[in-house]
């Protein structure tokens, strides 16, 4: 049965944590992720879990040690932002092409510089391609069931790869709202143990983990690498499915609200997808056929998924709350034209870069991107394709 409470999303994760009962928790603090190891820094002072509690010399080391607890065989987890996710790149990779199902939350936060402590995907963006799964929450109910599916997809023996979950900094991090939590023995029994195959603590098996890639054999590490993440796609719907069975909360790749005959629509991620949805129910309202993409899985990205979603559409504009200095938009933007490339009646697409550094994002400024919608599905003329939105002009 759900226990009705009041978290917010730094709690909810520590607490999903706690449930979890790791291995290894390797921890240095930054904003605004800091809470979740404090709060289970207590956890652990309390006896409530047995985990081996590390305090590291810096993010880097953080990850480091993870990797050496899940080589030998460990769960282990850990949590960062920003500068503290930029300073794990090295290392992130390692963890990827060792094929290590590391589980890191990552409260997401602007880069420098200029420096700033607030919210935008500018810290997780920078890492797309790092071989991590992705998975970004809404609020703090996704939050934390994102992390109790986040293990049983790591860990499965057809994707074995380190994952992140994502929450907004601030904005879902620190804010409290009404959760439901499961109990402690349904979700150690949906998540169940961990027993990896290879481990180099197996005394039967001796093997390498990270061994030097000679040119022989480092583009088949890869390919193996790349199909195990498009096998992710299939495992995270399988784990969705068994957690509708078991908690009766449903997810998906994608979240389609109101897509069913929309003719213009968004495709955005986080909790600004709340905001726009207030917007799109009251342009529903005035029988304005508008509708909403909410991306909950970057990394394996959907885009099948997404382009099937969008097939009945004149204008779509893709929200990037990251800048991607590409020149011709962000990385959202970048991946959903990929996905409608082949489309046969492609939508006219924009890119709106918003809401860096923690500008709010409101009600009115997701009009004012509709309202762009309908006049370039009414014949008009796109504009500049590659847009900002929220800033002071000149």
């Amino acid at each position: 049965m759900s226990i009705r409470e009041r978290l917010s999303g730094n709690e909810a994760i520590a607490t999903a944590m706690r449930q979890i009962n790791p291995d290894v928790f390797a921890m240095f603090p930054i904003t605004p992720s800091t809470e979740i190891p404090q709060y289970f820094a207590q956890y652990v002072a309390d006896g409530k879990v047995d985990t081996e509690f590390i305090c590291v010399e810096s993010e880097h080391s953080s990850m480091s040690a993870c990797m050496g607890a899940e080589a030998a065989g460990c769960r282990a987890v850990t949590a960062t932002s920003s500068a503290g996710l930029s300073f794990m790149n090295e290392v992130l990779y390692v963890a990827a092409s060792s094929r290590l199902p590391i589980v890191l939350a990552v409260s997401c936060r602007a880069l420098t510089g200029p420096i700033n402590i607030n919210h935008d995907y500018s810290d997780s963006m920078a890492e797309r391609d790092s071989g991590f799964i992705q998975l970004y929450s809404e609020n703090n109910q996704e939050v934390y069931d994102n992390y109790l599916m986040a293990h049983r997809i790591a860990e499965h023996p057809d994707v074995r790869l380190p994952l992140m979950v994502c929450e907004d900094g601030f904005i879902t991090s620190h804010a409290i709202e009404n959760i439901e939590l499961e109990e402690d023995d349904a979700v150690k029994a949906f998540v169940g143990e961990y027993h990896p195959e290879n481990y180099l603590l197996k005394t039967d098996n001796p093997l390498a983990v990270g061994p030097y890639g000679v040119s022989n054999y480092y583009m088949e590490a890869r390919v193996a690498q790349a199909h195990a993440m498009m096998n992710a796609k299939r495992v995270i719907m399988e784990v969705a499915d068994d957690f509708e069975k078991t908690f009766g909360r449903r997810y998906g790749l994608i979240e389609e609200y109101r897509m069913e005959d929309a003719e213009i629509a968004m495709v955005i991620m986080g909790s600004s997808a709340g905001t726009a949805k207030a917007e799109v129910d009251a342009l529903r309202n005035e029988g304005i056929r508008a509708g909403l993409i909410k991306v909950r899985v970057f990394r394996p990205f959907p885009s099948e998924e997404i382009a099937k979603a969008l097939a009945g559409c004149r204008a779509v504009a893709v929200m990037d709350k990251s800048e991607g200095f590409s020149g011709c938009g962000g990385p959202l933007f970048a991946e959903t034209c990929a996905a409608c490339i082949n489309m046969d009646n492609r939508p006219k697409m924009v890119d709106i870069v918003y809401g860096l550094g923690g500008r709010d994002f409101t009600v009115a400024a997701a009009k004012q991107v509709y309202t762009r919608l309908q006049d370039i599905a009414a014949g008009g003329e796109i504009g500049a394709v590659y847009t900002h939105m929220g800033q002071r002009e000149r």
